[in-house]
């Protein structure tokens, strides 16, 4: 087992409720603080009872947390944690109330969004655009923090040559090209000019004549070779010499669903909620699946330092791209499940794979390691967002909350 872990106090940070775990409950002893006003501690709460009402949120100030604890949790409320990003001390975790900033070297926070200086408050990307702090929003555009200290944006949106205001990833592609994903396509901004939208391309499914397979972007990596690799709702798409080519279910990406269809976690089709979903079932040819499954929608996307494309498929699992097939795994395989969220390298060039039901990381011979769950620290089962240091520290974000995961001694 790589983390162990133990209890902890309970305390509130900006957006976040710090509190320590044993096998999913309170610790006995958790005594809720909010700043350095202190609130009454609550008696030890029996396994199934709901957890006390968070007290109300500061959206600055500092938090106590045990350094030796072998696990802490972060509590956002009703929020999802979409991404997290590692600067130095300093971890940025952006939810869908705004994006925190936490310093673990003094322990103080700072909660941005649309009450100073954001446009909206759901992150989706968070991480350095033009050697500044950048946060992709949903329906804000894209947005610098171009005075840290007196907390002071500046946002790109659609005048200035955004596809759209709604920001799933950005990449900053070793030539200077800065590629920023929207759900109007991709745009490319040539030599990483944002100022000069002269500078700004957008590519879409129509002025590719189908080389962007949709218009919905969810992912960006750069490959080996300055190739640039998309991940969209209609399966994986590659920009190289200046010439589009994709990849679908039906050229071997994501596994078929014969093979998942005892292993799907969530009932709910997405092509009930909404026509755009609908059509792109039928499009797809998957008008007999009433589940959550569709293999064109990669939702998470990651290049490995050998140059293999992995892809993180909705319920078709996990696929790699060797450079000339797909190979796809699943919960027959090992992965922990099947709607692969989250994928992200650490500094050894370790693959890790969020998952609806625990983190793994990819062992030798492409095996997976035995699942991180909540019992293990993990917030919550469903992990959407990661980032690591090279000390061996995890952050794992997941509906509700984030779990900081301390390597073993």
């Amino acid at each position: 087992m790589l983390f162990k872990y133990s209890r902890i106090a309970a305390i509130v940070l900006s957006g976040f409720a710090v509190a320590g775990q044993s096998a999913g409950v309170w610790a006995e002893t958790a005594a809720p603080v909010l700043l350095a006003q202190a609130v009454p501690v609550h008696p030890a709460i029996p396994s199934g009872t709901p957890h006390p009402p968070i007290p109300p949120q500061e959206r600055e100030g500092k938090v106590t947390v045990d350094p030796a604890a072998k696990f802490t949790h972060f509590r956002v409320g009703n929020k999802n944690v979409k991404s997290i990003y590692l600067d130095g001390t300093v971890v940025w975790v952006g939810t869908s109330g705004g994006v925190v900033r936490y310093d673990t070297k003094d322990d103080s926070f700072k909660l941005f969004d649309a009450r100073n200086g954001l446009l909206s408050n759901g992150m989706f990307f968070v991480g350095r655009v033009k050697g500044k702090i950048a946060v992709g929003t949903y329906g804000g555009g894209l947005s610098l923090l171009v005075d840290e200290k007196a907390g002071k944006w500046k946002t790109y949106n659609i005048p200035e040559g955004l596809g759209d205001a709604f920001v799933y990833d950005v990449v900053t592609a070793s030539n200077g090209d800065i590629w920023i994903a929207t759900w109007s396509g991709v745009n490319r901004v040539r030599g990483g000019n944002l100022d000069d939208r002269s500078k700004w391309d957008l590519y879409t499914v129509e002025n590719t004549k189908g080389g962007v397979p949709n218009d919905w972007i969810y992912g960006l990596a750069e490959g080996k070779n300055g190739d640039i690799w998309l991940a969209t709702e209609g399966g994986m798409a590659r920009f190289a010499n200046n010439k589009w080519e994709n990849w679908n279910h039906a050229r071997g990406l994501g596994a078929p669903y014969e093979k998942v269809k005892d292993a799907i976690a969530f009932k709910n089709d997405p092509g009930k909620q909404s026509s755009h979903h609908a059509k792109q079932k039928q499009e797809m040819g998957l008008q007999g699946v009433d589940v959550a499954y569709n293999p064109n929608y990669v939702v998470s996307l990651e290049v490995d330092k050998q140059g293999g494309i992995w892809a993180g498929t909705w319920g078709g699992g996990l696929s790699r791209f060797d450079g000339k097939k797909w190979v796809n795994y699943t919960t027959t395989d090992g992965l922990p499940g099947n709607h692969v969220f989250m994928l992200h390298q650490d500094d050894k060039g370790r693959l890790w794979i969020g998952t609806n039901n625990g983190l793994t990381y990819l062992q030798e011979g492409n095996k997976f390691a035995k699942a991180l769950t909540t019992t293990e620290g993990l917030f919550a089962n469903n992990v959407f967002a990661m980032g690591s240091n090279a000390k061996g520290d995890l952050w794992v974000g997941s509906f509700g909350g984030v779990a900081h995961l301390r390597p073993a001694n």
